[in-house]
């Protein structure tokens, strides 16, 4: 993999908006007619959220990530997607470059809904 030039600079301002936080995957679940959306169900500490992601091809078995702690970031607007709300986005390493795509892990566990940055 060759890697892209880097995006364009933004001020701290702008990056302090975005909020990613750790949660525990607790449930995964596939979403009716969908061949690449599965339903995770996170654990951010003091509450749940339903976050869909697009990974499905990209697991041989999905279960695999249940239990693990992983980035996510929590104050998107909910987006509908197979006529589901996502509340959130996982954050992974690898889908924009066309690699079979990673998530972003602590590397040990820490509270859930301890925030990044």
């Amino acid at each position: 993999m060759m890697p892209v030039k880097i995006k364009p600079m933004i001020k701290y301002e702008d990056f302090d908006k975005i909020d990613v936080r750790v949660g525990t995957i607790e449930k995964v679940e596939e979403v009716e007619k969908s061949d690449k959306l599965l339903r995770l169900t996170v654990n951010f500490g003091d509450h749940k959220r339903t976050i869909l992601s697009g990974m499905k091809k990209e697991r041989e078995n999905p279960q695999e990530i249940v239990g693990k702690q992983a980035l996510f970031i929590v104050n998107l607007e909910p987006r509908k997607m197979m006529g589901e709300f996502s509340e959130g986005m996982v954050f992974d390493i690898g889908y924009s470059d066309k690699i079979i795509p990673v998530l972003a892990v602590p590397e040990k566990h820490v509270p859930d809904g301890a925030r990044a940055g």
